[in-house]
């Protein structure tokens, strides 16, 4: 006997977003600390600064790193990330699937959706989500199989700017205590001691908190293995495929430039099925159903 495969199961690539208020309150808070740190950068850090080119340099790569950070949360906070069709478990839409008999499905008795195989269910998004690694409250929505790549970035990108960040405090600091106080900012001695503090604490908390997130994200795809599915330590009942080919599977194809891009699609997870209507009928009772054999 075997298990729905995920590819017999509708998909949908649409633009959703999870109304679970703590989610979208670590969403703004996430994008207020990014402006934050762009506040004191710009306005503490460089535009006082007396080196042109240094304030030219750094602000050009600050800013666009902060551009990429912002684009991929609002890519993974918005990118359905692989929800199965909600109410699918009927007779007709069973059928319609055209399975061998002997093969067994399974219903998702929250959402009563037919599972493919890898789903799991959220009950924050109330909805089973294909190859799901975990529900991230500061994207407010689940990592699943088409928004991984879009967190990847994020926590890339933020951890690229905290460490950008320190060091420019690092050398503001330094600059400061060469100098006179008065003339390296444009605020009073002690809002600029508070600001560069501030950010100093901040951009470290999160340099720690994305560099083990991106860590263990990368993992998880280099693994084959969700975080899901390695903390419930399931047996892997699919065939696992190479680090490289299932790199190449989170970030839409061969590599490329678009592998650091939150604008790209992911081009292989485009389903023809995607608008397909799904068949109507009542929900099946059982949560376990085989294909009876002819």
């Amino acid at each position: 006997m075997s298990i729905l495969p995920a590819h017999l199961v509708i998909t949908s690539t649409r633009m959703e977003m999870s109304q679970d208020a703590c989610g979208i309150v670590c969403g703004v808070i996430t994008w207020m600390l990014v402006f934050y740190a762009e506040f004191v950068v710009l306005f503490v850090m460089l535009l006082p600064s007396k080196n042109l080119t240094y304030s030219l340099v750094n602000g050009t790569v600050f800013n666009t790193l902060a551009f990429l950070a912002l684009a991929s949360h609002f890519r993974a906070m918005c990118t359905d990330p692989g929800a199965v069709p909600t109410g699918n478990a009927t007779k007709e839409y069973i059928e319609s699937l055209q399975l061998k008999p002997g093969q067994v499905v399974y219903k998702c008795p929250k959402c009563c959706s037919i599972k493919p195989d890898r789903a799991h269910h959220c009950s924050v998004c109330k909805r089973c989500i294909r190859k799901m690694d975990h529900h991230c409250p500061w994207v407010n929505n689940c990592v699943g199989e088409n928004n991984q790549k879009f967190f990847v970035l994020f926590t890339m990108y933020i951890a690229l700017i905290s460490l950008h960040s320190l060091v420019m405090v690092v050398f503001h600091f330094l600059y400061c205590f060469e100098d006179d106080w008065t003339k390296c900012s444009s605020f009073s001695p002690p809002a600029t001691v508070i600001l560069l503090i501030l950010l100093c604490f901040e951009a470290l908390l999160f340099l720690i908190f994305t560099s083990v997130m991106f860590g263990t994200q990368v993992h998880s795809i280099c693994t084959d293995e969700t975080g899901i599915e390695r903390l419930k330590g399931e047996q892997a009942r699919w065939e696992k495929t190479s680090c490289w080919e299932a790199m190449k599977s989170a970030f839409g194809g061969p590599f490329s430039p678009s592998w650091l891009s939150p604008f790209s699609d992911l081009r292989c997870k485009r389903d023809p099925n995607d608008h397909v209507a799904l068949p109507q009928g009542e929900i099946i009772e059982e949560d376990i159903i085989e294909i009876p054999l002819v």
